[in-house]
């Protein structure tokens, strides 16, 4: 039996739907990992006597810091920002997660009305690893 033309599209938006999430859901951990070593090397920083001598990294190069406080505050700034962009992803991946269920309820609706859901084995298509 042939796939309607509507479904079939409707079935690649999902599956661009499906990408879209896992790479959301990618770029929010990347961020979080991140967010976990700042928070890691501000805590090690602040155990460091304030007289000890710490390099912060510009572009491919080490350069002495001023000192303690310097990187401090540079390590705060790196860490609001990267907590900004967790919550914005984490809002991204909410909004394309509540898309891809309920796209995933009307394509199991469709599949079943088109009587194609059998051949999927009474599915809808599964969602993001």
């Amino acid at each position: 039996m042939a796939i309607p033309a509507k479904l079939q599209n409707d079935l690649k938006q999902f599956q661009r739907l499906q990408q879209d999430l896992s790479g959301v859901s990618q770029q929010r951990l990347q961020m979080e990992m991140k967010m976990r070593e700042t928070t890691h090397t501000l805590e090690e920083l602040k155990a460091l006597p304030e007289d000890a001598t710490i390099y912060r990294p510009i572009g491919g190069l080490l350069i002495r810091a001023k000192g303690r406080k310097e990187v401090e505050e540079m390590l705060s700034e790196d860490q609001e920002t990267l907590e900004v962009r967790v919550k914005a992803l984490e809002r991204q991946e909410n909004g394309l997660r509540e898309r891809y269920t309920s796209m995933q309820r009307e394509l199991s609706e469709q599949l079943q009305a088109a009587g194609l859901a059998g051949e999927r084995g009474n599915r809808a298509p599964s969602g993001p690893e």
